[in-house]
Protein backbone atom coordinates (compact mmCIF):
# COMPACT_ATOMS: atom_id res chain seq x y z
CA UNK A 1 0.00 0.00 0.00
CA UNK A 2 1.14 3.25 -0.80
CA UNK A 3 0.21 6.72 0.29
CA UNK A 4 1.01 10.26 -1.40
CA UNK A 5 3.55 12.24 0.22
CA UNK A 6 2.34 14.74 2.66
CA UNK A 7 4.07 17.99 3.47
CA UNK A 8 4.44 21.25 5.51
CA UNK A 9 7.30 21.88 3.55
CA UNK A 10 9.63 21.10 6.61
CA UNK A 11 8.67 17.58 7.04
CA UNK A 12 7.51 15.49 4.92
CA UNK A 13 5.60 12.39 5.14
CA UNK A 14 5.22 8.70 2.61
CA UNK A 15 4.67 5.44 2.97
CA UNK A 16 5.36 2.68 0.54
CA UNK A 17 4.68 -0.88 0.85
CA UNK A 18 3.83 -0.32 4.71
CA UNK A 19 6.90 1.41 5.39
CA UNK A 20 6.54 4.84 6.56
CA UNK A 21 9.20 7.76 6.24
CA UNK A 22 9.33 10.76 7.99
CA UNK A 23 12.26 13.54 6.35
CA UNK A 24 12.82 16.62 8.46
CA UNK A 25 12.94 18.78 5.82
CA UNK A 26 15.13 22.00 6.38
CA UNK A 27 18.95 21.34 5.38
CA UNK A 28 19.41 25.26 5.29
CA UNK A 29 19.05 24.87 9.49
CA UNK A 30 20.57 21.46 9.64
CA UNK A 31 16.68 20.78 10.08
CA UNK A 32 16.67 22.04 13.29
CA UNK A 33 12.99 21.47 14.64
CA UNK A 34 10.41 23.93 14.73
CA UNK A 35 7.10 23.61 16.76
CA UNK A 36 4.82 22.48 13.73
CA UNK A 37 7.42 19.82 12.95
CA UNK A 38 7.45 18.67 16.35
CA UNK A 39 3.58 18.95 16.50
CA UNK A 40 3.52 16.74 13.10
CA UNK A 41 5.51 14.14 13.97
CA UNK A 42 3.10 13.30 17.09
CA UNK A 43 0.17 14.00 14.86
CA UNK A 44 1.96 10.70 12.47
CA UNK A 45 2.67 8.71 15.32
CA UNK A 46 -0.97 8.24 16.36
CA UNK A 47 -2.07 8.38 12.55
CA UNK A 48 0.27 5.30 12.28
CA UNK A 49 -1.04 3.79 15.33
CA UNK A 50 -4.24 3.68 13.88
CA UNK A 51 -3.37 2.33 10.63
CA UNK A 52 -2.35 -1.28 10.98
CA UNK A 53 -1.32 -1.81 7.44
CA UNK A 54 2.12 0.75 8.73
CA UNK A 55 4.79 -1.47 9.75
CA UNK A 56 7.97 0.54 10.55
CA UNK A 57 8.56 3.91 10.94
CA UNK A 58 12.27 5.70 9.28
CA UNK A 59 13.18 8.85 10.50
CA UNK A 60 15.60 11.06 8.46
CA UNK A 61 17.03 14.56 7.64
CA UNK A 62 17.21 15.95 4.48
CA UNK A 63 21.03 16.81 3.02
CA UNK A 64 24.02 15.13 4.75
CA UNK A 65 24.86 17.68 6.88
CA UNK A 66 22.33 16.59 9.86
CA UNK A 67 19.89 14.14 10.85
CA UNK A 68 18.34 16.99 13.30
CA UNK A 69 19.98 19.75 15.14
CA UNK A 70 17.57 19.84 17.85
CA UNK A 71 14.77 22.70 18.11
CA UNK A 72 15.44 26.25 16.33
CA UNK A 73 16.32 28.26 18.34
CA UNK A 74 14.43 31.46 17.21
CA UNK A 75 11.60 29.62 18.57
CA UNK A 76 13.08 30.55 22.27
CA UNK A 77 12.57 34.19 21.06
CA UNK A 78 8.85 34.31 22.50
CA UNK A 79 9.75 33.23 26.00
CA UNK A 80 8.88 35.73 28.87
CA UNK A 81 7.16 34.15 31.75
CA UNK A 82 8.31 30.53 33.71
CA UNK A 83 4.77 29.04 32.69
CA UNK A 84 6.61 29.60 29.05
CA UNK A 85 9.20 27.45 30.05
CA UNK A 86 6.55 24.60 31.29
CA UNK A 87 4.83 24.59 28.65
CA UNK A 88 7.85 24.30 26.51
CA UNK A 89 9.05 20.92 27.98
CA UNK A 90 5.68 19.77 28.35
CA UNK A 91 5.47 19.70 24.67
CA UNK A 92 8.38 18.18 24.26
CA UNK A 93 7.61 15.33 26.49
CA UNK A 94 4.01 14.64 24.86
CA UNK A 95 6.06 14.84 21.31
CA UNK A 96 8.58 12.42 22.36
CA UNK A 97 6.41 10.37 24.26
CA UNK A 98 3.96 9.55 21.40
CA UNK A 99 7.34 8.95 19.06
CA UNK A 100 8.59 6.31 21.78
CA UNK A 101 5.32 4.95 22.19
CA UNK A 102 4.61 4.70 18.71
CA UNK A 103 3.38 0.73 18.20
CA UNK A 104 5.73 0.06 15.23
CA UNK A 105 9.78 0.21 15.31
CA UNK A 106 11.44 3.09 14.91
CA UNK A 107 14.47 3.27 12.86
CA UNK A 108 16.54 6.40 12.78
CA UNK A 109 18.69 7.01 9.95
CA UNK A 110 21.38 9.68 11.32
CA UNK A 111 23.93 11.46 8.87
CA UNK A 112 25.92 14.05 9.96
CA UNK A 113 24.87 16.20 13.48
CA UNK A 114 22.62 14.52 15.55
CA UNK A 115 22.11 17.12 18.18
CA UNK A 116 20.12 18.58 20.86
CA UNK A 117 16.39 17.63 20.47
CA UNK A 118 17.54 15.98 17.46
CA UNK A 119 19.83 13.28 19.82
CA UNK A 120 16.41 13.31 22.14
CA UNK A 121 14.15 12.28 19.18
CA UNK A 122 16.95 9.25 18.58
CA UNK A 123 16.86 8.37 21.51
CA UNK A 124 13.02 7.86 21.03
CA UNK A 125 13.71 5.28 18.26
CA UNK A 126 14.44 1.31 18.26
CA UNK A 127 17.09 0.87 16.36
CA UNK A 128 19.44 3.78 15.03
CA UNK A 129 22.02 3.64 12.27
CA UNK A 130 24.72 6.20 11.67
CA UNK A 131 27.26 7.25 8.96
CA UNK A 132 31.15 7.63 9.23
CA UNK A 133 30.00 11.71 9.90
CA UNK A 134 27.69 10.95 12.35
CA UNK A 135 28.02 13.16 15.79
CA UNK A 136 25.62 12.91 18.78
CA UNK A 137 25.43 15.05 21.54
CA UNK A 138 23.74 17.45 23.74
CA UNK A 139 26.17 20.32 23.60
CA UNK A 140 23.84 22.65 25.59
CA UNK A 141 26.05 23.11 28.68
CA UNK A 142 28.54 24.78 25.50
CA UNK A 143 25.68 26.44 23.91
CA UNK A 144 22.33 27.40 25.47
CA UNK A 145 22.64 26.97 29.38
CA UNK A 146 19.05 25.10 29.58
CA UNK A 147 18.46 21.47 30.28
CA UNK A 148 17.07 18.49 29.37
CA UNK A 149 13.54 17.26 29.56
CA UNK A 150 13.48 14.73 32.41
CA UNK A 151 11.71 12.55 30.00
CA UNK A 152 14.85 12.87 27.84
CA UNK A 153 17.11 12.42 30.51
CA UNK A 154 15.83 9.40 31.47
CA UNK A 155 16.14 7.76 28.20
CA UNK A 156 19.83 9.10 27.96
CA UNK A 157 20.28 7.42 31.31
CA UNK A 158 18.76 4.46 30.10
CA UNK A 159 21.02 4.38 26.57
CA UNK A 160 24.31 4.80 28.06
CA UNK A 161 23.83 5.30 32.13
CA UNK A 162 24.21 8.02 34.06
CA UNK A 163 28.47 8.58 34.39
CA UNK A 164 28.20 8.48 30.44
CA UNK A 165 24.90 10.73 30.49
CA UNK A 166 27.29 13.35 32.79
CA UNK A 167 30.72 13.00 30.76
CA UNK A 168 28.37 14.02 27.82
CA UNK A 169 26.61 17.28 29.63
CA UNK A 170 29.11 17.75 31.08
CA UNK A 171 31.90 18.11 28.24
CA UNK A 172 29.29 19.23 25.84
CA UNK A 173 31.22 17.23 23.57
CA UNK A 174 30.01 15.45 20.40
CA UNK A 175 30.69 12.06 20.07
CA UNK A 176 32.14 10.38 16.75
CA UNK A 177 30.23 7.44 15.08
CA UNK A 178 32.45 4.35 16.71
CA UNK A 179 32.32 5.76 19.82
CA UNK A 180 28.73 6.33 19.49
CA UNK A 181 28.14 2.86 18.27
CA UNK A 182 30.23 1.67 21.45
CA UNK A 183 27.91 3.44 24.01
CA UNK A 184 25.07 2.23 22.54
CA UNK A 185 23.94 5.47 20.58
CA UNK A 186 23.58 3.65 17.32
CA UNK A 187 22.99 0.36 16.41
CA UNK A 188 25.61 0.38 13.10
CA UNK A 189 27.53 2.25 10.91
CA UNK A 190 27.33 2.34 7.05
CA UNK A 191 29.58 4.46 4.73
CA UNK A 192 27.91 7.29 3.25
CA UNK A 193 24.57 8.70 3.22
CA UNK A 194 23.54 6.61 -0.07
CA UNK A 195 24.29 3.65 1.83
CA UNK A 196 22.73 4.84 5.04
CA UNK A 197 19.13 4.94 2.86
CA UNK A 198 19.19 1.44 1.49
CA UNK A 199 19.81 0.21 4.48
CA UNK A 200 17.41 1.88 6.76
CA UNK A 201 14.95 0.56 3.89
CA UNK A 202 16.37 -3.19 4.62
CA UNK A 203 16.40 -2.69 8.28
CA UNK A 204 12.17 -1.34 8.30
CA UNK A 205 11.68 -4.25 5.53
CA UNK A 206 13.46 -7.03 7.64
CA UNK A 207 11.24 -5.94 11.31
CA UNK A 208 8.21 -5.10 9.10
CA UNK A 209 7.88 -9.18 7.81
CA UNK A 210 8.24 -10.23 11.87
CA UNK A 211 5.55 -10.67 13.87
CA UNK A 212 3.94 -7.55 14.65
CA UNK A 213 2.63 -8.44 18.21
CA UNK A 214 6.17 -9.92 19.20
CA UNK A 215 7.32 -6.49 18.37
CA UNK A 216 5.04 -3.92 19.74
CA UNK A 217 4.55 -6.21 22.96
CA UNK A 218 8.51 -5.82 23.81
CA UNK A 219 9.34 -2.66 22.68
CA UNK A 220 6.29 -1.48 25.40
CA UNK A 221 7.64 -3.86 27.68
CA UNK A 222 11.10 -2.25 27.38
CA UNK A 223 9.68 1.48 27.85
CA UNK A 224 8.12 0.12 30.72
CA UNK A 225 10.79 -1.29 32.50
CA UNK A 226 12.95 1.82 32.90
CA UNK A 227 12.76 4.14 35.41
CA UNK A 228 11.19 7.78 33.81
CA UNK A 229 11.22 10.80 35.99
CA UNK A 230 7.89 12.46 35.74
CA UNK A 231 7.93 16.38 34.31
CA UNK A 232 6.30 17.33 38.00
CA UNK A 233 9.19 15.85 39.52
CA UNK A 234 11.59 18.34 37.41
CA UNK A 235 9.41 21.45 37.05
CA UNK A 236 11.78 23.06 39.92
CA UNK A 237 15.22 22.02 37.22
CA UNK A 238 13.64 23.36 34.09
CA UNK A 239 12.47 26.39 35.91
CA UNK A 240 15.81 27.06 37.05
CA UNK A 241 17.75 26.63 33.82
CA UNK A 242 15.14 28.33 31.34
CA UNK A 243 14.26 31.64 33.73
CA UNK A 244 18.05 31.97 34.25
CA UNK A 245 20.19 34.79 33.16
CA UNK A 246 22.33 32.48 31.41
CA UNK A 247 19.78 31.39 29.10
CA UNK A 248 18.67 34.29 27.91
CA UNK A 249 22.81 35.21 27.10
CA UNK A 250 23.45 31.63 25.72
CA UNK A 251 20.10 32.01 23.27
CA UNK A 252 21.37 35.76 22.43
CA UNK A 253 24.83 34.69 22.06
CA UNK A 254 23.63 31.67 19.75
CA UNK A 255 22.08 33.61 17.51
CA UNK A 256 24.73 36.33 17.15
CA UNK A 257 27.09 33.77 16.72
CA UNK A 258 29.52 34.59 19.62
CA UNK A 259 31.08 33.44 23.08
CA UNK A 260 28.85 33.35 25.80
CA UNK A 261 29.46 34.65 28.94
CA UNK A 262 27.77 32.51 31.85
CA UNK A 263 26.96 34.16 35.12
CA UNK A 264 25.64 30.92 36.94
CA UNK A 265 22.17 33.06 37.62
Amino acid sequence: MNAPTTTNEDLLYSVTDGIARITFNRPQARNAMTFAMYDRMAEICQEINADRSIKALILTGAGDKAFASGTDISQFRAFKTAQDALDYEARIDRVLGTLEQCRVPVIAAIAGACTGGGAGIAACCDLRIGTETTRMGFPIARTLGNCLSMSNISRVVALVGPARTKDLIFRARLVEAQEALSLGLLTEIVPDVETLQRRADEMAKLVASHAPLTLETTKEAVRRIRPTLSREEGEDLILKAYMSEDFREGMDAFLNKRTPVWKGK
